[in-house]
C-alpha cells in the first residue's frame, strides 16, 4: 500500500510486508511448482489452492471482507513468477475453511493443471500439512532482523530485499532466487 509506505518513509521507520510467507507453506511450494510447470516448458493451463486451518487465522478470514484480501495477495505471490497471463476461472488460491480440530494445523491442497510436450496432459495435486505458527516464526525473525538492520542504517519506508524475499504481497515481486540474492546482499552492505 503506497499510502503505508509514504508514512513510514516519512517517519523515518522501516517496515517489511506484506503478508508473510512461510519457511515451508503451501503459497511458496505451489508458486515453485508454477515456475517448474514453465521453466520445463510445460503450458499450465489453470490451478488451485484450497487451505483448511484450526487457529484463529483461519477462523478469521469466514468474514468475506478479509478473505478477499487473502485471496489477492495469495494469488499474486504464486502467479507474479510466472510470464503469461491467466484468467480469473483458471486460478483460485485462498483459505477456504475453519476447521476446529486442526488447531493450529493447515492444511494445503494444491493442483496444478497443464499440457506437456505433444500436448499431453500433465496434472500435479499435492496435500501439505504443517503447524502454521511455527512454519511463521523464523521467517518472522528474519524480517525483524532486516528492519533492524535498515533502522541501523537509517533507512525508513518499505525493505524492499527483506519485503521482496519474505513477503507474498512485497511493494516490488521478484522471483525467490534474486530477492534472496538481493536480501543477502543488503544484509552484507
Amino acid at each position: 500500500d503506497p499510502v503505508w509506505a509514504k508514512k513510514f518513509t516519512d517517519a523515518g521507520v522501516p517496515i517489511v510486508g506484506d503478508d508473510i510467507k512461510s519457511q515451508v507453506g503451501a503459497t511458496i511450494t505451489h508458486r515453485v511448482m508454477a515456475k517448474l510447470f514453465e521453466d520445463r516448458g510445460v503450458q499450465l493451463d489453470r490451478t488451485m489452492q484450497l487451505n483448511v486451518g484450526g487457529n484463529m487465522d483461519f477462523l478469521n478470514m469466514l468474514e468475506r471482507e478479509r478473505l478477499e484480501s487473502k485471496k489477492i495477495s495469495k494469488t499474486r505471490a504464486v502467479t507474479s513468477n510466472l510470464q503469461r497471463e491467466f484468467k480469473t476461472k483458471d486460478v483460485h488460491i485462498g483459505p477456504s475453511d475453519h476447521v476446529g480440530w486442526l488447531d493450529d494445523r493447515k492444511w494445503a491442497y494444491v493442483r496444478l493443471e497443464g499440457r506437456a510436450f505433444g500436448d499431453v496432459p500433465l496434472n500435479l495435486e499435492y496435500k501439505l500439512e504443517v503447524w502454521d505458527s511455527p512454519n511463521s516464526a523464523g521467517v518472522i525473525i528474519d524480517a525483524v532482523r532486516a528492519a533492524k538492520i535498515a533502522k541501523d542504517r537509517g533507512i525508513g519506508g518499505p525493505v524492499i530485499p527483506a519485503s521482496a524475499y519474505l513477503m507474498k504481497s512485497p511493494p516490488q515481486q521478484l522471483p525467490d532466487d534474486i530477492a534472496r540474492a538481493k536480501l543477502e546482499e543488503f544484509i552484507a552492505e
